[in-house]
């Protein structure tokens, strides 16, 4: 296999014509790149984020076996590659001159490119990020149910939305959405297209939230699940959860996932006993490079 067997594109829905049926053969395992490309395409992103990101397709016998995708701010995703794939991968884009501040892909890929963008570059992996995914299968709704019923947000629950998700993105140290948010930057963020639903007890107080990803390919992804720390315990985010997952099949979704984080055995827990099956894992590593010499 060779580095120029990668074919390389500035153009999104070019990119898609000819990948799209690949990314959609798998779409919970290619959820990421589903979500990613199509709010490239749709113009969420800005529009000088979709011009210079770069798409590339791996493709033997006429078909496309694996994709990546590089956004401007040096994020790299990848569908699952073998480790000639990956190698093969990080001497096309070091030879090109294009360097990732970090890559997220299952955990195989990523690490296999991982060392060997190393051994290209001399740039060191740094792991920031390990998550599982999991796939919905036979929806099991909590037993007892707790009080309360689900409700669409809407305008007037921006502010609220919000500030749930800062809180969210503080407990789980992801400063760049941090940043985002603070900037006002809210559409750039990874949740500024996400569609959100509220758990309200009786009396009116919203306790829990979950929010889903447009359908693409047939995927929903649930993303995120935040219930503020002093409501814990109650069931709250299990039953929002399952509000949200339910109307996703509702909507025509095949496939329902989400991601969890495996130092949350609580979250973990609360998925598989409403019905999520562990699918794969994932991890995310950065790249630090070192400082040129002064001349």
């Amino acid at each position: 296999m060779r580095p120029d067997d990668w074919q390389l594109t500035n153009d999104v829905d070019d990119f898609l014509a000819r990948a799209g049926d690949f990314l959609r053969s798998r779409p919970a395992l290619h959820n990421t790149p589903l979500t990613d490309i199509e709010k490239l395409r749709i113009g969420s992103a800005a529009e000088h984020d979709a011009e210079a990101t770069v798409f590339g397709r791996l493709e033997s016998e006429g078909k496309v076996r694996a994709i990546f995708y590089l956004t401007p701010r040096g994020r790299l995703g990848l569908t699952p590659l073998s480790i000639e794939q990956t190698d093969t991968l990080a001497a096309h884009l070091a030879g090109v001159g294009r360097s990732p501040s970090n890559v997220i892909a299952d955990h195989d890929t990523a690490s296999a490119f991982a060392e060997s963008w190393q051994q290209h570059t001399g740039a060191a992996p740094v792991p920031f990020w390990r998550t599982h995914l999991y796939r919905l299968g036979a929806l099991t709704p909590p037993q007892p149910r707790p009080e309360g019923q689900g409700r669409i947000t809407g305008y007037k629950d921006r502010e609220q939305v919000v500030r749930w998700c800062r809180e969210f993105c503080v407990e789980v140290g992801e400063q760049p959405s941090i940043d985002l948010i603070d900037s006002g930057s809210w559409a750039d963020s990874r949740f500024g297209d996400r569609h959100f639903t509220f758990w309200e007890i009786p009396d009116g107080t919203t306790v829990s939230m979950a929010a889903v990803t447009s359908i693409v390919g047939g995927m929903i992804r649930v993303d995120p699940v935040y219930t503020p720390a002093h409501l814990r315990g109650r069931g709250y985010a299990g039953a929002v959860t399952v509000e949200v997952s339910r109307a996703a099949l509702t909507a025509g979704a095949t496939d329902v996932v989400l991601f969890a984080d495996p130092a949350n055995p609580t979250s973990n827990a609360l998925y598989q006993r409403i019905g999520y099956v562990h699918a794969a894992d994932f991890t995310g590593y950065k790249f630090s490079y070192a400082a040129p010499e002064a001349g």
